[in-house]
């Protein structure tokens, strides 16, 4: 399946989250106003806003963390678009265990930093944000 196909919609990150293994925040009307406000300071992926509609945030069953969207804004405003080789500019939404700064593309894909850095190398994590998801480590 590629990324195209995997695209988040609602009901697959309600069900998700129903699974369990991974901590979440579901959305409230505060959360859905900072999304809004986060899509007012920058364009965000689409996946990223469907996963907002849903939950605030996430901590994964390996550490990683799903940032709120506040968060997500406060980082844009202080570090700006990740800028990838090749790659359309992607937005910091969420950190690995060990403090790896993770973004999502507009291409739908996720990359991690090789360093705690914003401003280091950033390589491919998983083709889609549902995958990112779905990583098992």
């Amino acid at each position: 399946m590629d990324a195209a196909e995997e695209r988040l919609d609602a009901r697959w990150v309600r069900a998700w989250c129903e699974r369990g293994g991974a901590t979440v925040v579901r959305a409230t009307g505060e959360s859905h106003q900072a999304a809004d406000a986060l899509v007012d300071l920058t364009p965000i992926p689409s996946d990223l806003a469907t996963l907002y509609w849903v939950l605030a945030e996430a901590r994964l069953p390996d550490g990683r963390s799903v940032h709120p969207p506040a968060t997500v804004a406060a980082l844009f405003r202080e570090h700006g678009e990740i800028e990838i080789p090749g790659e359309q500019p992607a937005l910091v939404f969420a950190t690995t265990a060990d403090g790896h700064p993770c973004a999502l593309s507009g291409s739908g894909r996720v990359w991690q930093a090789t360093s705690p850095s914003m401003t280091g190398q950033f390589d491919l994590l998983a083709s889609s944000l549902r995958e990112f998801l779905e990583i098992r480590r």
